[in-house]
């Protein structure tokens, strides 16, 4: 399986961004992608996922009511769509695909998630 990411940038505080993540390979309905970010000194953390097969969606605290994350119709593109960022949303964007995600209780661990896009960045000026 592999990931890429796109559509990072520069963006002002309150703006929207949506980035994408191309997923191609053998993947199957029994996985999650999500999408993790990583700011400057900080560990990377659980954004959003949402499940190959039936499009059910999770996310993090710090993201509910402003990010939505999304499959588009041919289900080989995942979108995370930002509104009202604030600057604390910047860093690195990465998505990434764990293989028995679809059931997963613990989906916000990294370690889950077995295959990794190069990340985007995004920065969210004040």
């Amino acid at each position: 399986v592999l990931l890429q990411a796109f559509g990072g940038g520069l963006v002002q505080a309150g703006g929207s961004l949506n980035v994408s993540c191309a997923v191609s390979g053998r993947i199957l309905n029994s996985y999650a992608v999500a999408w993790f970010r990583q700011a400057p000194g900080k560990e990377r953390s659980f954004v959003a996922r949402i499940n190959w097969g039936g499009g059910s969606t999770k996310y993090g605290d710090s993201v509910k009511g402003r990010f939505t994350i999304s499959q588009d119709n041919a289900k080989s593109t995942v979108w995370l769509h930002m509104n009202s960022l604030k600057p604390e949303d910047t860093g690195v964007y990465y998505c990434a695909a764990d293989p028995g995600g679809y059931r997963r209780i613990t989906y916000a661990r990294p370690s889950h998630y077995n295959f990794w896009g190069q990340g985007t960045e995004v920065t969210v000026s004040s």
